[in-house]
């Protein structure tokens, strides 16, 4: 059985797809969050902001469901340019702390919005 997860606390859907989906077996799959707050803003045009913004959408749709970071199974992380990369895994270890999920990291020429970051998650609870 799947069951929609929606938060007011993280971006609302921009398109035909959910938050997230919880699926019978304890798994929630969530969409790929991208730097809008709650009220559909950009959080700004540093990847630093963007990937703040994009790891409190996560956490707010973890939180929805009685989760946290360490319920993460596996992440992946889409940036417009890789040389972001060390920006954004240095503030992605301060969010997952001990936690360590599976992860795929990978430079896309465009992303929605014209945003430099994007990230998805499959969490067990």
């Amino acid at each position: 059985m799947l069951n929609a997860v929606l938060t007011d606390k993280a971006t609302a859907p921009i398109g035909p797809y959910s938050q997230a989906i919880t699926a019978s077996g304890n798994f929630m799959f969530i969409s790929g969050q991208i730097p809008l707050n709650a009220a559909g803003n950009l959080a700004g045009d540093e990847i630093e902001a963007q990937t703040i913004q994009v790891l409190e959408n996560l956490k707010a749709i973890l939180e929805k469901n009685n989760c946290s970071f360490s319920n993460v199974a596996k992440t992946t992380v889409f940036l417009a340019d890789m040389n972001d990369f060390g920006k954004v895994n240095e503030l992605y270890a301060k969010y997952f702390g001990d936690s360590k999920p599976a992860r795929s990291t990978i430079q896309v020429a465009r992303l929605p919005k014209d945003v430099k970051v994007e990230i998805e998650a499959i969490a067990c609870y």
